[in-house]
């Protein structure tokens, strides 16, 4: 008998309708399952038991499905996506969807990230497999153009341009692109000598090898970019390391008495440059004097002269009393003697011969 509850109904005269349970739903289609199979009507034997492993089936059927349909691309990568294996499209940054079961299969590239490559050395952590060296050091030993030995150890930093051309044009581009990296780098090495490689020359090799590693990368259609070159640590063989840098001391000693001679010839030759110039100077000034003093003389002798033309005599007297002028002064006793002069009086110099008594 019905409740009360069952009893009172809408406005509209019938009875509400409860919302369908999802459980139910469920359980009607799994049955429906079982009796669309061989042997699944019947309640109970191996019949039944199929009918549940394929129900247990098609729901793990379905959340895989569910779970493979969308994807996540970072921000700094895109995704390029095939469809049974043929390029189909590249998706930008974000959440995306895709036909499930491996229909569809994304692969993330990371196309605003700077990767690298190490030779030589490698770098703890790292994920990317081509990044460190494999080999042993093997790559690093390397002859140079004098047909020396040295182990050299260089970075690659490089982008990915186009992810299309990384993934499909070439296979395992990683890999690809450290083969050309040390081939390079042996081309490079080989055409300088030893002392180029360790010292001087390093810059130019780094700038060479970049420009040969992009022209080869762009050759094999990679799509790579090459950043960078970098030098690390570039020492001789092991067995000669201990030569090698007695032969760096001394020619760092070399270079040590250089630069100190070099302070001492720029200390004294300034100033015996600076004591040359001054003397050359005095020389033209003491020059100058004469010359000029020369010249003053010849000018006052030629007015001299002139006038001595225009009256001679008293010319010739003027210059007597001038020249007696300057004479005289300088003469302690003097005697004047004059025939024309009657009752001269002789003179006993007395103190003369008192100072020369004493």
């Amino acid at each position: 008998m019905p409740s009360q509850n069952d009893e009172s109904g809408t406005p509209w005269g019938s009875s509400p309708q409860s919302p369908p349970d999802l459980g139910q739903i469920l359980a009607q289609a799994a049955e429906r399952l079982r009796g669309s199979i061989p042997g699944g009507g019947s309640g109970g034997g191996s019949g039944g038991k199929l009918g549940g492993l394929f129900t247990i089936a098609f729901f793990l059927l379905i959340a895989l499905s569910l779970w493979s349909a969308y994807y996540t691309v970072p921000s700094d990568s895109v995704a390029v996506v095939q469809r049974f294996g043929m390029y189909l499209k590249e998706v930008p940054p974000g959440l995306h969807f895709k036909l499930p079961l491996g229909v569809d299969s994304a692969t993330i590239v990371p196309v605003k990230r700077q990767l690298k490559q190490e030779f030589g050395f490698a770098t703890k952590g790292a994920r990317d497999p081509s990044q460190s060296t494999r080999d042993g050091g093997l790559e690093t030993q390397m002859v140079t153009g004098d047909l020396n030995a040295a182990l050299v150890e260089w970075v690659v930093q490089y982008r990915i341009s186009d992810p299309v051309k990384f993934l499909f044009e070439v296979r395992e581009p990683g890999e690809t692109l450290r083969y050309v990296s040390e081939s390079v780098m042996r081309e490079v090495v080989g055409d300088r000598t030893v002392d180029e490689v360790i010292t001087i020359g390093r810059q130019e090799i780094e700038i060479e090898a970049l420009v040969k590693m992009q022209e080869l990368s762009t050759k094999y259609v990679m799509g790579i970019s090459i950043d960078q070159v970098q030098l690390k640590n570039i020492n001789p063989p092991r067995p000669v390391q201990e030569s090698f840098n007695e032969v760096n001391q001394a020619q760092q000693s070399k270079e040590k008495l250089i630069n100190e001679a070099r302070r001492e010839y720029n200390k004294v030759i300034p100033l015996a440059e600076g004591e040359k110039d001054q003397r050359i100077r005095e020389a033209d000034g003491y020059r100058l004097k004469r010359i000029n003093e020369a010249e003053g003389d010849v000018a006052r002798f030629n007015a001299l002269f002139s006038e001595y033309r225009k009256a001679p005599e008293v010319t010739r007297r003027r210059i007597y009393i001038e020249t007696m002028q300057d004479v005289l002064p300088q003469i302690d006793s003097k005697v004047l003697v004059d025939d024309a002069m009657p009752g001269m009086l002789p003179l006993l110099n007395l103190n003369g011969q008192v100072g020369a008594g004493k």
